[in-house]
């Protein structure tokens, strides 16, 4: 089944290309960051949590963490306007995405040599 939906959004991404508009305005931008951010905080905290009592379970926390570090970015960098705004979503993309590289890390080790 997901092979079947993967092989479907192909040309949805081709509809959607040629379908949205350049640029969009946006109600509730200051709740979806704030989710976002509170989204990311609560799963770093899950995975602190986990990885320290050797649950196994750290391998999801961290999983969606890395997921949402790498979204966090991809948005940051390119809802940026050019010039100052898009240098600094650069330099907040490198953290965001060490983050999402240390998730990684966790959701592939063994989490009981991680406590």
């Amino acid at each position: 089944m997901l092979g079947a939906i993967a092989a479907g959004m192909v040309p949805w991404v081709f509809v959607l290309g040629r379908s949205l508009p350049e640029t969009a305005q946006v109600r509730h931008w200051p709740a979806v960051w704030i989710g976002l951010d509170l989204a990311t905080a609560l799963g770093c905290a899950t995975t602190a949590r986990l990885v320290h009592h050797g649950d196994d379970r750290a391998r999801l926390s961290a999983s969606a963490v890395a997921a949402l570090m790498v979204m966090d970015a991809w948005f940051d960098v390119l809802t940026a306007q050019a010039g100052a705004e898009f240098t600094q979503a650069l330099v907040c993309a490198v953290p965001e995405l060490a983050l999402a590289g240390l998730c990684t890390w966790l959701a592939l080790r063994n989490t009981e040599r991680l406590s």
